[in-house]
């Protein structure tokens, strides 16, 4: 299905309902995952004010938004950190559109590849990635390794394989 939501650089009204949008997908990882009371992986989503003050960009689908994308930038790389489509807004290819719009801003910005962390067996992380071109890195980047440290801390892993992925950003 095609979007019919224009992505575009986050406003200053779009970042209050961000969270909102992050919070909103806790019930779908609960349907796979079972309960996830007091599990960090359902504390409560970053006010959409912290993601700005953050070297990278921030890309939102829809006026109001209904899906997000924030893109920060460690060392030399590009790592997207968060994507999110509320659920109300799903399978209408948000997702795709927003981690592409990502794409290209990080290569337009000059970076040459882009990174994630996420789940490997989850179908709309690791596979999910898979198909747009992101592939697992066996030897993670320092800050890499470092965001993989905290997930690790806070006890995401107890969920499945957490994997860092990475895409090469295609020079034209």
């Amino acid at each position: 299905m095609v979007s019919v939501h224009a992505v575009r650089h986050a406003r200053a009204a779009d970042l209050v309902g961000l969270a909102a949008i992050e919070d909103a997908g806790v019930p779908l990882f609960e349907s796979v995952l079972g309960d996830l009371t007091g599990d960090p992986l359902a504390s409560p989503a970053p006010p959409g004010r912290h993601r700005v003050d953050e070297p990278g960009f921030l890309l939102v689908a829809g006026d109001p938004a209904v899906a997000f994308a924030h893109v920060r930038f460690h060392d030399d790389w590009a790592h997207l950190e968060q994507v999110s489509v509320h659920p109300d807004a799903m399978r209408q290819g948000l997702g795709t559109t927003l981690v592409r719009a990502a794409m290209e801003e990080a290569r337009w910005a000059g970076f040459d590849r882009i990174s994630l962390t996420t789940y490997r067996d989850l179908p709309w992380n690791g596979p999910f990635y898979a198909g747009l071109g992101f592939a697992e890195v066996e030897r993670p980047e320092p800050f890499q390794q470092r965001l993989r440290e905290q997930e690790t801390a806070l006890g995401l892993d107890r969920h499945g394989p957490r994997v860092v992925m990475q895409a090469e950003l295609r020079r034209t």
